[in-house]
């Protein structure tokens, strides 16, 4: 499978976010920060990028800097479910591979979305595609906002938390750790899959794990499915979760 592999983007938008209400349409450098999200997709490779919402006034921003948008229910718990009724919609086949690219990363590299999608491709055996980057800053490994992962050695994903996993029992420091091999991945917010596993997804219950963390991936692995991993082609910075995050991107992208 030399070629580009045929896949789709789907953008997820809320309006409703505790941390940062109306998240998706905040102005970043004069536009609204899921207006950004969408113009890195464009960038890619993907046959087709769309932004599925639950709210009105998303919908009419999104159309009006020509996206193509699909109202879902306001009911949906994670990404992923709305994202399964979007695909219903667009009547998608069971095999056509979808990037979930969440709507607060304006930040993400074009390649990073056909790489996860060429990653899936590629596993006929995988439920899901997702990327990782090493953490290079102590902070970053108590700040539940840095979702971490386990790998295994054949690329499987062992765990997601917010917490610092691996823990480090033997070691006194963080640089300690890592100049004797403890390695720790900050799980990146994009994911492959194909449309059966994610009507599979989306047909089971959230599960006591994905509860307690809030982290939606947590549903495939406590059923037993397989999530296969990667390290980013390029770096991605991380999204907007804070104020704090808000204005770091703001300095990013203005001229």
């Amino acid at each position: 499978m030399n070629g580009v592999p045929d896949y789709r983007v789907v953008i997820p938008a809320r309006y409703e976010s505790k941390r940062l209400p109306g998240k998706a349409l905040l102005d970043v450098a004069g536009k609204p920060l899921l207006q950004h999200v969408w113009e890195r997709a464009i960038e890619s490779t993907a046959k087709e990028v769309v932004i599925a919402t639950d709210h009105e006034r998303i919908s009419s921003t999104a159309s009006d800097f020509g996206a193509i948008v699909v109202m879902t229910s306001n009911e949906h718990t994670s990404g992923s479910d709305r994202i399964a009724e979007c695909a219903e919609t667009m009547n998608w086949a069971e095999t056509q591979i979808i990037v979930n690219l969440q709507g607060d990363e304006p930040l993400m590299p074009a390649q990073c979305l056909e790489q996860v999608a060429r990653l899936l491709d590629t596993d006929s055996d995988a439920d899901a595609a997702s990327l990782y980057w090493p953490i290079e800053a102590e902070e970053e490994l108590g700040d539940p906002n840095v979702v971490k992962v386990v790998v295994s050695q054949q690329g499987g994903a062992l765990m997601f938390s917010r917490s610092p996993i691996p823990f480090p029992r033997d070691f006194s420091s963080f640089s300690e750790a890592r100049n004797n091999g403890i390695q720790w991945l900050r799980h990146l917010g994009l994911y492959a899959y194909r449309v059966s596993s994610l009507n599979r997804f989306a047909q089971t219950r959230p599960t006591p794990l994905e509860q307690s963390e809030h982290l939606e991936q947590l549903r495939y692995l406590e059923t037993g499915r397989r999530i296969v991993m990667a390290r980013a082609c390029e770096r991605i910075p991380a999204g907007v979760d804070t104020h704090d995050d808000l204005e770091r991107v703001q300095k990013i992208i203005s001229p």
